[in-house]
């Protein structure tokens, strides 16, 4: 029975979920945690602070204290921090044993925590239990002997006390472990406070076994030096040589042992020291024992000394680099440089030789821009330093044989070997130098240098034909044409000089046109000939029509004195607007017409001003198409550019787009007009007289409409032939562009002819109603009856014309919906104050 209602016992229903699908409102764990943030659900106020006043309260307040710290150390006993808080809390209330047994626990736990045994020990030293306290640091390095902490705090524990003898036990103890490099120092200086020197010399002598370190070595030295014990110092750093040997040799011991000898005035036994270093350990170890050489040396030595030590360092360093690296030009210059300054001529002669040996592996021009400058200050020594003239001939004439000059060639070694020729007076071999070198290798820097030491020997005979040859050599050079006829300006020949600046400017090909021109415009300018200046600008601009030119003339004319020199400036600035009118550049128009402009600010009238200023440029921003590099469209951007008054090209699209509006706005009225005679009420007679004047004057307004607009078409077929000629030429619009504006011009054209169509029988047809009311007002019968049937006969033919603009209404629309959005574009951009055309033209 039991069981079988055990079996039948009830089990609650779940609630069936209808609706499974999501809800339409989400709630995160984010969003719920973040509310109760903000509304501080979790937030209890805090507990009331309790006053303890006998002893059952305070026994309460321990029990349940106590049963809380339980609770945490049962839930998770390797929380250490908690049975850390317990014991200190109970440490508190003068609770030793219980902490103590906190501890014990805490420990049989985690016996490997430092934390727990050191505020085990910390507990029992505050306690002053001392003996606990011994009892613990046991424990804890027999436990742990490699945490230092445990050491250094037992052996200070002990040395408080003033249990040297415990304390040295406790080292001994720890040295066993042979501990770091600190623990052997606290060691030795806890022997030395209590000025044990003969212990802590043992304590060294162990140290230096079990941690062999150069500056352990020192260190013990040092020691014995600092205690009075010279011979045992001496004895250390003898041991410390031996000890090391040759294989391990290190500077800083030779050099702590160098400098004990030199405290010791043992100078010789520092020389020896020094030398004996050098020649053991390797030189690129040896840079700081070196270097305290040579500051022994400038202390201790004499001149000789010092310099032999410096060089011979220096010296070593140069040989190991050049040997590495024997293309290393700039390893040599130093090198070189110092035996110059020091050694003998046969020696600096020999590495000069081992020097130039050296030839670039590449006959190309960039490797042996260094290299040469080894034989020009090998050259500069023989003939400077030593004074041997023959050798340095040599030297030169070597060096030119070795360079190939049918590849390159270098004109500083031809012209130095010239000037070192002249400098011996033998000005002959200097000329048949030259000479040479301008055979073999012509170059522009060898011609300037012969013209140049020709003019220093003022021989313009010579000048005159190397200048020739010069020009023969290149006749694009502007500058040796200038340069010629400065010199024939220089010596008085006006005639020559200004033949050879028309031979200058009829050359076909130039380098620098634009300063051949203005030194000739100049050179006659200096000689006052203006008819003639007057004549190289006119050349001038029939060969070019640069703006600067323009300008110069016009600054020209005005400097001249004369009288008519503001009007030939004026008529210089009106020629060069005309002709830069055509000039793509239109920042140069506009430089151009800004200068003209200050001109007339300064020397014109009111109404010169007025007219420059009516010449100057719109600036107006526009857009057009980027093209990437592959090609592909990349956008478009934003450019400013200038619209001038008297620009042509403009004018046929300006007009085109002013027609248009204004036959928009007298459509506009037209409607108007129409819809007030329609709804206005009156007399039949009276109506039928506006109709007809209405009806007459709409005719005669049409007709002037339909002119206007055949007036308008002609000047936008124009207009859009001008257009695509222009986009042609540009090649800025593809295929499609063009298609699609075809396109579109067809439909509007289309569009167009069935308007005019359309209006043209309107017009018929107002015509035709106005000479039936004329008629049926003069015979005065039945006015309104035939004012309806006009009117239904005029809703008939307006049906059948409504019919007829139906069947080729799409095409029509298509056209007027064009012609409407190109009026409502100009509208647009007339009333913005930006540019028609290109604006449209670009979109």
């Amino acid at each position: 029975m039991a069981s079988t209602a055990a079996g039948k016992q009830r089990i609650p229903k779940v609630a069936k979920v209808k609706n499974k699908a999501p809800a339409e409102v989400q709630i995160t764990a984010e969003q719920l945690l973040r509310e109760a943030k903000e509304r501080e659900l979790e937030l209890l106020p805090p507990p009331p602070k309790q006053k303890i006043t006998d002893k059952e309260e305070l026994n309460d307040y321990k029990l349940k204290k106590r049963k809380g710290f339980e609770d945490n150390i049962r839930k998770n006993r390797t929380v250490i921090s908690n049975w850390i808080k317990y014991a200190q809390w109970e440490e508190s209330l003068q609770e030793v044993q219980r902490a103590r047994s906190i501890y014990e626990r805490a420990l049989d736990v985690d016996h490997r925590n430092i934390a727990l045994w050191l505020k085990y020990a910390e507990m029992e030293m505050k306690s002053r239990q001392v003996n606990h306290a011994r009892n613990i640091w046991d424990r804890a390095i027999t436990i742990l002997p490699r945490v230092n902490q445990f050491w250094y705090k037992y052996t200070y524990m002990e040395e408080m006390l003033g249990n040297v003898a415990g304390c040295r036990q406790v080292f001994e103890r720890w040295m066993q472990w042979e501990p770091e490099e600190q623990a052997w120092h606290s060691y030795i200086n806890f022997e030395l406070r209590y000025k044990e020197v003969d212990k802590a010399r043992s304590i060294y002598e162990r140290f230096v076994m079990v941690h062999p370190e150069v500056k352990n070595w020192v260190k013990f030295a040092r020691f014995e030096e600092r205690h009075g014990y010279i011979a045992h110092s001496r004895r250390v750093y003898e041991r410390a040589v031996e000890f090391f040997g040759e294989d391990y040799v290190d500077e800083n011991l030779y050099v702590a042992f160098a400098r004990f000898e030199e405290t010791q005035k043992e100078f010789e036994r520092v020389r020896v020291i020094y030398k004996y270093a050098l020649d053991r350990i390797p030189k690129s170890q040896a840079q700081e024992l070196f270097k305290n050489y040579t500051v022994f040396e400038k202390k201790f030595g004499d001149r000789r000394g010092i310099e032999d030590v410096i060089v011979n360092k220096r010296r070593f360093q140069y040989e190991e680099e050049v040997k590495a690296n024997p293309h290393n030009y700039d390893a040599w210059f130093d090198y070189l440089r110092l035996l110059e300054s020091d050694a003998d001529p046969d020696t600096v002669r020999d590495v000069y030789e081992r020097a130039i040996a050296n030839v670039p592996p590449i006959q190309e021009k960039r490797h042996w821009r260094r290299y040469i400058y080894l034989w020009i200050n090998y050259a500069l020594y023989e003939e400077l330093e030593v004074k041997d003239a023959e050798r340095t001939r040599q030297v030169y004439q070597a060096c030119l044989d070795l360079i190939p000059h049918k590849k390159f060639t270098f004109a500083k070694m031809w012209l130095l070997f010239a000037q070192f020729e002249i400098r011996q007076k033998n000005l002959q071999a200097a000329r048949k130098v030259m000479g040479t070198a301008i055979g073999k290798c012509p170059k522009n820097k060898l011609l300037k240098g012969y013209i140049e030491l020709e003019l220093q020997l003022r021989e313009f005979d010579r000048c005159r034909k190397l200048y020739e040859k010069y020009l023969e050599f290149g006749p694009e050079n502007c500058t040796t044409w200038i340069k010629f006829a400065e010199l024939e300006s220089i010596l008085g020949d006006t005639e020559r000089a200004r033949a050879i600046y028309e031979l200058a400017i009829g050359q076909p090909r130039l380098d620098m046109p634009e300063v051949l021109w203005k030194s000739y415009i100049d050179f006659e300018i200096e000689q006052e000939e203006f008819e003639n200046t007057r004549n190289l600008y006119k050349r001038l601009l029939q060969r070019t029509q640069h703006v600067k030119v323009w300008l110069s003339f016009a600054k020209f004319e005005l400097s001249v004195d004369s009288s008519e020199r503001v009007l030939k400036s004026r008529q210089v600035y009106e020629d060069a607007n005309r002709s830069l009118r055509n000039c793509e550049e239109k920042e140069e128009r506009l430089m151009l017409l800004e200068a003209w402009r200050d001109f007339e600010n300064q020397f014109g009238s009111t109404q010169n001003q007025d007219r420059v200023r009516k010449l100057l440029p719109e600036k107006v921003k526009k857009r057009r198409k980027v093209t990437a590099e592959d090609g592909s469209e990349a956008g478009w951007e934003e450019y400013y550019d200038y619209i001038f008054p008297e620009d042509s090209a403009n004018q046929p699209n300006l007009k085109l787009l002013a027609m248009a509006k204004m036959w928009k706005k007298q459509q506009v009225v037209a409607d108007e007009t129409e819809n007030n005679a329609e709804s206005s009420p009156g007399k039949p007679s009276e109506r039928r007289e506006s109709q007809s004047e209405s009806s007459t004057s709409s005719s005669e307004s049409e007709e002037g409409e339909e002119g206007d607009k055949m007036e308008a078409r002609n000047s936008a077929r124009g207009g859009e032939e001008e257009e695509e000629n222009q986009r042609e030429e540009s090649g800025e619009e593809n295929g499609e562009m063009q298609k699609r504006g075809q396109e579109r011009a067809e439909g509007g054209e289309r569009g167009e002819t069935q308007k005019r169509e359309g209006e043209r029988g309107e017009r018929d047809e107002r015509k035709g109603r106005g000479e039936r009311e004329e008629t049926h007002r003069t015979q005065g019968k039945g006015g309104e009856g035939d004012e309806r049937g006009g009117e239904t006969q005029r809703r008939d033919r307006e049906g059948g014309q409504t019919q007829r603009r139906g069947e080729d209404g799409g095409e029509r629309e298509r056209g007027e919906r064009n012609e409407r959005k190109e009026a409502e574009e100009y509208d647009d951009r007339d009333e913005s104050g930006s540019s028609s055309s290109s604006d449209s033209d670009e979109e």
